[in-house]
């Protein structure tokens, strides 16, 4: 496995564990009492630099523990780099009409982070699975 399909799996891993471990979080504060009264910021702010740093951690001890063989990025990581960016890109663009929508219609702050968050997760997901697909079958 190459450093870069490494690294997509890290990224893919830590994002989707932080958010879930995020939604767990925010339900579980919330009780019986509306979703919306949960306290969500700093939730959110912690779920996301627990997610930058967990990415870092994790891309540390998982090259400590199975070196890659070659660091250096050839065209064919530029290539699959550059789609799966693309596909992210077209879903993150696509998916932002959901918090727009929810703010046309001025609903709870809570609702519109929360889109917006779910809106970036998915798409960065997409997009590292499309790369991973890419390095498992060929580009």
């Amino acid at each position: 496995m190459s450093y870069e399909e490494k690294g997509t799996w890290v990224f893919l891993a830590t994002t989707l564990g932080t958010f879930i471990g995020y939604v767990v979080v925010v339900v579980r504060r919330a009780g019986d009492g509306p979703l919306t009264e949960a306290p969500y910021v700093s939730t959110m702010l912690w779920a996301l630099g627990i997610a930058i740093v967990a990415a870092m951690v994790v891309r540390i001890v998982v090259e400590m523990a199975a070196p890659s063989e070659t660091y250096q990025i050839d065209v064919r990581d530029k290539d699959i780099n550059r789609r799966g960016d693309y596909v992210a890109g077209l879903i993150l663009s696509v998916g932002m009409v959901l918090p727009l929508g929810l703010t046309l219609a001025e609903l709870d702050h809570f609702w519109i982070a929360n889109a917006i968050y779910a809106v970036f997760v998915v798409s960065m997901s997409v997009g590292a699975i499309v790369k991973i697909v890419a390095y498992r079958r060929g580009w």
